[in-house]
């Protein structure tokens, strides 16, 4: 008997049957295609035959009256500006790394063809990072609620039945379900790295890194399939009319093809212009307790959502870190008397210690400290010693790349590359000191780089060699 019941045609060496290596026997390969697709259309046909399951599959489980391509296509659009806004920000922050300089710098070494944009990442202006960073961490904020009201305004569609009514529609409802999939999982992992949350089964850099391809290759389909309907919806209504329609005048939608329009809907306790106010509050709640990590000034004080959005203490080492020192490892014994800064190049290494490095001339630069979860330090006036010059004795004085190692064990960002660019700009420091003051163990004593437009922790603290490479 087949599958379905049906007698069998042959027996086991009958024509079509799989011989003993796997192959099929006496049945041309259209034929196998012709099976499967006939196999298919029974499979809908029995589904569209079945009735739907009870609960959420039944189509008057979803009664709210507002619900409709018109207030979908309103939050459609918030989010077809935010959405590749964030891409883009997150895929310079990508580029900031300068993951093409090697695998110390690279936390996702088998991207193959998804680097196709890298390049040199800039040091003009110095507070670049801080402003790609800070614009895509907080509106991945601002957009929660946005996105949580557009899933609401759709959830009827994920529960359609019969799942699939075609290959079309099997594909487009693929492509939902790896669109609702994905922007969930950036949403989630990007919200807990910015709160310092790291439960991930992985690195957060690979992890969300793969995850946003996966993600805006599904939203690009979906734009395509639904930006007509989206742009029909948007003209349908006004919405200045829709703002001054009252409770009792609140009327649901008329039906619509893709079935968001429910068939009995239940009497309105909301008006729209009351759920555009409530998301939109959301929203605006939102910035103001997370932007001020990035903006500084007065928000800054309101940034309570912020793990660093208010200043940790007073005098001149009194702002935001990331790792302390004795969370990485760090004992004042390894920086104590015995420490030595090594400086290797074309000729024989130099040895320092640090009396010796604050006897050499000593330069200012005015930098941020930016970190990929969004928050940023106001300027910081730095002194201490140009990567420059510290190429030039290393006899390399048009270095291409320098490595910087930490005194920290070995793991992730204890050593980093940085690419000629950076060594030449005259703000690029091995910083001794900051606001006139020694640095802080927690902030990278006895010596640390600062880089303008450099992500935080690329901005080795701790460091014990630099070496110098063509």
């Amino acid at each position: 008997m087949d599958g379905d019941g049906s007698p069998s045609p042959a027996g086991p060496a009958g024509p079509g049957r799989p011989d003993h290596k796997g192959g099929s026997r006496g049945r041309p390969a259209h034929g196998i295609l012709s099976g499967l697709s006939s196999r298919a259309r029974y499979l809908v046909r029995r589904a569209e035959h079945t009735p739907p399951p009870p609960g959420p599959f039944r189509p008057g489980f979803w009664r709210s009256p507002l619900r409709g391509p018109w207030l979908t296509s309103v939050f459609g659009l918030v989010l077809l500006i935010g959405i590749p806004l964030m891409f883009v920000t997150g895929m310079l922050s990508y580029a900031s790394y300068n993951p093409d300089l090697g695998r110390l710098n690279d936390q996702t070494p088998d991207k193959g063809a998804l680097g196709f944009y890298l390049f040199a990442w800039p040091t003009h202006p110095y507070w670049l990072y801080r402003l790609t960073q800070g614009v895509h961490v907080t509106l991945g904020v601002v957009l929660v609620p946005v996105l949580l009201a557009k899933l609401w305004s759709v959830i009827p569609k994920l529960f359609a039945w019969p799942p699939a009514r075609g290959l079309a529609h099997a594909l487009e409802r693929l492509s939902l379900l790896l669109l609702v999939g994905g922007v969930i999982f950036e949403f989630v992992t990007g919200i807990l790295n910015i709160q310092l949350f790291y439960v991930f089964p992985g690195s957060f850099y690979t992890l969300h890194f793969y995850g946003a391809w996966v993600f805006i290759a599904a939203f690009a389909v979906h734009v395509c399939l639904k930006l007509g309907r989206m742009v029909s919806a948007l003209r349908s209504r006004s919405l200045t009319a829709e703002l001054r329609t009252s409770l009792a005048h609140t009327r649901p939608e008329p039906p619509d093809p893709d079935g968001l329009v429910p068939a009995g809907p239940a009497p309105p306790t909301m008006t729209r212009r009351g759920v555009l106010a409530m998301v939109g509050g959301g929203s605006l709640l939102l910035l103001l307790v997370t932007a001020g990590q990035s903006i500084g000034g007065l928000l800054r004080g309101t940034a309570l959502l912020a793990p660093r959005g208010r200043e940790p203490g007073s005098g001149p080492n009194g702002f935001q870190i990331n790792k302390t020192a004795a969370s990485v490892g760090v004992t004042p014994a390894r920086v104590g008397p015995g420490w030595r800064l090594e400086i290797h190049g074309a000729g024989p290494a130099h040895v320092f210690t640090r009396a010796q490095l604050l006897a050499m001339p000593q330069h200012t630069a005015s930098l941020p400290i930016a970190c990929v979860e969004g928050w940023s330090t106001p300027d910081q006036l730095w002194s201490g010693l140009r990567l420059a010059d510290l190429a030039a004795l290393a006899g390399l004085p048009d270095a291409g790349s320098v490595l910087v190692e930490s005194v920290q064990p070995p793991g992730p960002y204890a050593s980093v590359l940085l690419r000629g660019n950076q060594i030449r700009d005259p703000r690029s420091l091995l910083a001794l000191r900051v606001n006139g003051a020694d640095l802080s163990l927690d902030h990278g004593y006895p010596a640390r780089v600062i880089v303008p437009a450099n992500p935080g922790v690329n901005n080795t603290k701790w460091v014990h060699r630099l070496t110098f490479r063509r």
